[in-house]
């Protein structure tokens, strides 16, 4: 069973980009990286802001699949400037992520999808 999930603001994003935002196959559900990047793309040139947006844009995905961010178990982060943004990454993080923390694997990026974008989530989750 695999089924493709997506928040009302992104639902273009299937058609878009040819990708499921959100893969719920059953006890485990995938979560294609996200971004701080907004529907009309814009993005926060402040890091912090952005790092806020991108974690709230995993947080709807989230949500649209029943879940929160208790229920991830694994996250990758890929990141523009990775030492330039690491303890504000990890401020916002742990504003949204509490003990026991998922697994986690930072990488550094020369670039992302869109212009102008720092940070990219991706994650798993599992299903209680």
């Amino acid at each position: 069973m695999k089924t493709t999930i997506t928040t009302p603001r992104f639902s273009h994003f299937p058609d878009d980009w040819h990708l499921s935002p959100v893969l719920d196959t059953g006890d485990f559900v995938f979560l294609s990286g996200v971004t701080g990047t907004h529907p009309d793309l814009s993005v926060s040139t402040d890091a912090e802001t952005q790092i806020r947006d991108t974690f709230e844009f995993l947080k709807a995905n989230l949500a649209a699949a029943g879940l929160t961010f208790d229920h991830v178990v694994e996250m990758t982060t890929y990141h523009v400037g990775l030492r330039d943004h690491l303890q504000t990454f990890i401020a916002v993080k742990d504003h949204y992520m509490t003990a026991p923390y998922p697994a986690w694997t930072a990488i550094g990026v020369t670039e992302l999808i869109t212009e102008g974008t720092i940070i990219e989530i991706r994650v798993i989750a599992r299903r209680p």
